[in-house]
Formats: structure tokens, sequence, C-alpha cells
């Protein structure tokens, strides 16, 4: 058992960049090539993988470009530069293929041997580059619930993408402190449940749940009186100004319900680095700030006349911004956008606009920070404070690039901010200013009564219900984890007799988070998702519950090959891969089959990379579903265990390890972890 401990650590701990590296390489080499040879830069080398591996690992179709400027035959040239590139480090040979493609086949045994050995991350762009990723945000009036979760577990895992591959990541929660539906909130308390700031505190059931129900009270109670909503906004404008018991009411509200929902996220695996106020933004003149460099810019007009008469707005084709917004879910492009209400308070855009070019390091202002909250790993998260900051040198801010993970019904504001900074000649900026944007998630009519909620006999008939917090129509995020949990420790238990109640408990959790992201994140981000329990927590198919149990029932092989032979562990693999005899052995077994493997495993980081560039985890999530099939395929495929030459099962054993790894390390990108028995 000793040895398979040392085993799940070496699993753990080691990665590679190799086929990334070397196809940059060779990327590098073939273009100041063509540049000493030819005289000609090429415009951008691409780079194709073979449909079958006899045919090489990576081809390149340059030859088609030169062609042109060269008027010579494809195949000719490609021949050519195949004879003079010379000998790459790690390429055993280059061939001509087709009409013209150059195809590169890799040294299989030193490649193997690399991607065994090497513990090397890719490297770190230095701090002076950084990446501030927005997510969650969630209105801080009442729990949170499944739509919330698609948000956060997105953003969650870009942030570790981006960190897998050297970024420097900054995670900012966003917390709306002053926007109507806190406004709304204060209001059921004061009009409808006759409270005061005393007898919120008094509250003893989960206030976040507690809000939830009151919210729902507040829309009806808007909608049986429209007059209602003048208090609505007064309450609005006395949190925003900080007035009275009002504000301080809505402070509590705020502060006590972001306390709920990161204790939420973190039952997840999201945590966060900094959760800047609205409320600070507005008090510390943040917003006043950016107002006079809009006014001055003239991105802003006042209007003394018509529908708009008393508002500061943008024009959507003034002179200085004389484009529309980026967006095709919005019609109305021509209407002018209010940045400033009549009565004086500041739309959810305009505050946005501030916090954007504070997030670029732009306003020459900046807040103090106070420790909020420490995970159980102890790291904190900062919060914002209204005070001014005389601190030049804050850790916060000051990014590079900003993606904001909000969803697609937010595309038009998204790209009202864009203008923004546009208008104010901050190009640049707007260029790195990216909207991750996700459609929505609903519930199906299914999962609706797995939960106990009613639907009427229409809307049993669709696919999907759309959350809404305001109807009261939805699931709190911390009960859909709860039942996922409750499901998952069901099947645990019956799997796992022996197991003690704690046992079950946390691997049935680890279960329900993996079913929760997996399902959430496998998705393309422009897809409308209908939660389902039954798809989510399936141990079969695409599901995280799967890929968990593939490398689950992967690492039993090598728990029995140590039971047989207590004298194994990673060190006996690591002198096979190291020998001499073990490299003939690998370059003798290597055949194509294995290869396919062995090269499937190694594309973690290019899919990563993809991934990012794309800003579609999906991406991710499909590749590891597509390398926990073959490495199935893999443990059916060969008994190990049983294996009589050494030698073979040493390789083996060794393939399963690089793979086993891949996909391991792959799952904790997504945030979802191993459990030691399922």
């Amino acid at each position: 058992m000793l040895g398979f401990r040392f085993i799940e650590i070496r699993l753990a701990s080691f990665t590679n960049i190799m086929l990334y590296s070397l196809t940059e390489t060779i990327k590098d080499i073939l273009s100041n090539h063509i540049k000493a040879r030819y005289d000609y830069a090429i415009s951008k080398v691409i780079v194709e993988q073979p449909p079958r591996a006899e045919l090489g690992d990576l081809a390149f179709p340059l030859a088609f470009e030169l062609a042109k400027k060269l008027r010579n035959s494809p195949k000719l040239i490609a021949t050519e530069i195949s004879q003079e590139i010379g000998e790459i480090p790690g390429v055993t040979k280059v061939t001509v293929a087709g009409g013209g493609y150059l195809n590169f086949f890799f040294k299989r045994g030193i490649f193997l041997q690399e991607l065994f050995n090497s513990p090397n991350l890719p490297p770190s762009r230095g701090k002076s580059h950084k990446i501030i990723l927005e997510h969650t945000n969630i209105n801080p009036n009442k729990a949170a619930h499944i739509g919330h979760l698609r948000n956060a577990i997105l953003g969650d895992t870009f942030a570790r993408l981006l960190r897998y591959i050297g970024e420097n990541v900054e995670v900012q929660n966003y917390i709306d402190d002053t926007g109507v539906q806190v406004a709304d909130v204060v209001v059921g308390f004061q009009c409808l449940e006759k409270m005061n700031l005393h007898d919120l505190k008094s509250i003893t059931t989960n206030f976040d749940y507690y809000c939830w129900d009151l919210y729902a009270k507040v829309s009806r109670f808007y909608e049986e009186n429209p007059t209602n909503k003048s208090l609505r906004y007064n309450a609005l404008k006395d949190i925003e100004q900080g007035h009275g018991e009002t504000s301080r009411m809505a402070d509590f509200i705020s502060t006590t319900i972001v306390h709920c929902h990161i204790k939420t996220m973190e039952r997840i695996g999201v945590q966060y680095d900094l959760l800047p106020k609205e409320s600070d933004i507005i008090r510390l003149n943040f917003w006043q700030h950016a107002f006079r460099l809009l006014k001055d810019s003239g991105a802003l007009n006042y209007e003394t006349t018509g529908r708009n008469k008393g508002c500061w707005i943008m024009k959507l084709k003034s002179p200085n911004n004389n484009q529309k917004p980026d967006s095709k879910d919005v019609s109305d492009y021509d209407e002018d956008k209010i940045i400033v209400r009549s009565n004086g308070t500041v739309t959810y855009v305009g505050k946005d606009i501030a916090y954007q070019l504070w997030k670029f390091g732009l306003l020459g202002m900046d807040f103090s920070y106070h420790n909020f909250y420490t995970y159980s790993d102890g790291k904190r998260i900062a919060m914002t404070n209204s005070t001014p900051s005389k601190d030049s040198a804050s850790p916060y801010g000051k990014g590079f690039q900003v993606y904001n993970v909000i969803d697609t019904r937010q595309s038009y504001l998204q790209n009202i901010v864009k203008l923004g900074l546009q208008a104010l000649s901050f190009n640049e900026q707007a260029d790195n200013s990216t909207h991750f944007s996700y459609e929505v998630v609903g519930l199906s009519p299914k999962c609706c009564k797995t939960l106990g909620i009613s639907l009427s006999d229409e809307d049993k008939k669709k696919t999907f219900l759309e959350v809404s917090g305001r109807r009261g129509l939805g699931v709190k995020a911390d009960d859909l984890i709860d039942i996922l949990s409750e499901k998952s420790q069901e099947e645990v238990a019956q799997r796992n007799p022996d197991l003690s109640e704690e046992e079950t408990q946390k691997i049935a959790d680890s279960i329900a988070i993996s079913a929760l992201r997996y399902f959430l994140l496998k998705f393309t981000r422009n897809s409308v998702i209908a939660f389902d329990f039954d798809d989510a927590l399936n141990f079969e198919g695409e599901t995280g519950p799967y890929l968990q149990y593939t490398v689950v029932r992967t690492k039993s092989v090598f728990r029995k090959v140590a039971a047989d032979n207590p004298t194994f562990n990673i060190s006996t693999l690591s002198d096979f891969v190291n020998s001499e005899e073990g490299v003939k052995f690998l370059n003798r077994e290597l055949n194509d089959d294995y290869w396919r493997l062995i090269y499937l495993s190694a594309q973690l980081e290019s899919t990563v990379r993809i991934s990012v560039k794309t800003c579609e985890p999906a991406a991710v999530a499909k590749y590891l579903f597509t390398m926990a099939q073959e490495l199935n395929h893999f443990y059916h495929r060969y008994k190990i265990k049983d294996e009589a030459s050494q030698m073979k099962k040493s390789f083996l054993l060794v393939l399963m390890t690089i793979i086993c790894n891949q996909l391991e390390l792959g799952l904790n990108l997504m945030g979802i972890s191993v459990p030691p028995r399922m």
C-alpha cells in the first residue's frame, strides 16, 4: 500500500508542456528558414494533425502559400524545405505528403520519456501582465440560484485555465450593493415586514433564504399597485447617498448575504481575490471623476427636453462614438442610453464604466481594503473600503486585460461600457475588454418535479423553465448542491457498504460537485441549459462522475499491482522508462495504437490554450471526456495485473500513468477532485 500512495502523489504532481513547446519550436524554425531562404514572411504558420498516426504527428501546409510567391509546385517547395531544414530535437523525420504538406514525425520513445519525467509547468509571464477576471456578481439581495452557479463555475474554470498557462489572474466579484434589487428588499422589510435594522439583526433563519421569499413578495407588491414603485426609487436614492436607516439596512442586508454567497461558492471550489463594492465606487467619487471625463470628452449630453429631460445620456451615434454597439441581441441602437437619471441616481452602466476604468488603472484613484473572509485553506478575500487609499502600490486593479463574465442578456450594456472607454480614447483598453457571455440555465420539468415546484400543464410541456427570482421560480444553489449530495450518497453507500458515514459523505460531496461543475461546463457558452439531476449524476456517459470513476478505477490497477508486489512503486516505473533497456523496449513497442493514446494525452495544454483563446471551457470538457473514453477502452483491452512479461507490464503501467495523470490534472483545472473510491 505504501507503493500505491507514492504513485498517487506522483500522479497528482507532474505535468508537461512538451507537445506545445515542440510544436512552437518547429513553427519558429520553419518561419525563420523560409524568411532566410526565400526572403518571405509567412503570414501565419498553420499546423494540422494528420488524420492517421502513420502519416505523422504534425502537418504544415505552408508550401501552398509559398507556391503563390515562388510560382512553383507546392510539392517541390515542400521537398526542398524538408531537405534543407536540418535536424530538429525531438523529430525523427520530415516527409512530404499529398500535394505539398510537410509532415513531422516525433521520436516516440524520447517523447514518452519526457512526458513521463517532466515536472515543468508553463512559464509565467510575470506580474507586470495582469488579467482581471470578474465573475459571479450576484445581487446581494437573496440566495444564489442555479443561474449564478453557471456564471461562477465558468469564471472559476476560466481563471484556472489562465493560471495553468502561466497568466497572472486577479479574480473579482463585484458587489452591487446600491442597485434596485437591494433597494427592493429594503422596501420589503420596511413596508411589508414592518422591520427596522435592529429587527433584521435578530433574524435567526438563513438570511439569504428569508430574503429570497421576501423579494418575490415585493415583486407582487409592485404589481398590485404600480405606484408602490416610488418606494423603490426613494430607497435607491437614500442608499446611493448613504442616508440614514435605509442606507444602514441596505448595508447590513448586502454584507450578510455576501457572506452567504461566499460560503455557497466555497462549497463548489470557487474562490475570489477581491470584492469591489459599488457603494465605494460612488462614495469615493470614482463615478464623479469618470462623469467629468465623459462630459469633457463630449460622450455625454444633458437633455433639457423630451422623455429624457433632466438626464445625462450617451448618444450611441455621437461624433465621438459613430459606431453602434457590437451586439446582435439589441435592436434599439438608435435610442440614447441614460447614464444619470433625472433624480441624480446613476444607472448600472454608468457605475460600470467607472469600475472598468479603475480595473485598467485609468482613474488615478483607488480604494482602501480590508480582509472580508478567510477560506478554509487560509486564503483571504479582500473587500474595498470607502476610504481613499494613500497606498500607491496597491496590489489590486491595474490590469492589462479584463474579462467580464456576464450573461448574454447584458451584451448591450457591456458594449456601452466599451464605447465609454473608446469615447475617452482608451482604445487599447477597449480592445482588451472582453465580455465573456453565456446563455441562461433553466430547469427541466422533471427537475422541477424533484424539487417540488408545481407547474401548469403548459409549463410541463416546455423543454425547460427559466429561473426567475422575482417570480420565486428556481432552485437555490445550496438546495441544489444538497440534493445532488444526497443522491450521490445513496449511490456511494450502495456501492461501498463498508465505508463509514463520514467517508461516504465526503465522497458524495465530491461526486455532487463534479456532477454540477461538469454539467454546467460541457455545454458551449451560447447553449441554453436545462438542468436535470439524472443526467448530471449518471456514472455512465458524458458526466463528471463518469470521468471521476474512470480515474478511480484506473488507480485501482496500481493498488492491485502493488498488492501483488510490495516493492513496486513509482520509482520502479521511472527506472524502467529511463533505463537503456527500457528505452529500447519503448521504441520497439510504441506502435500506432499506443502512440495515439500518448499523443492524445499530451494535448492537454494545447487544448487549454485553444479554450482560453476562444473563451470556451467546453473545449477542455470535451477533450477530457474523449480521454476518459480512451482510458476506459485501454483498461478493458489490457489486463495489466495478469500480464506475464514484467517489461510489458511496466510499459503498460507507464502508459496508464501518463494518461491517468493528464486526465486528473484536466479535472483539477475544471475544479473537480477525484475521490479515493466511488
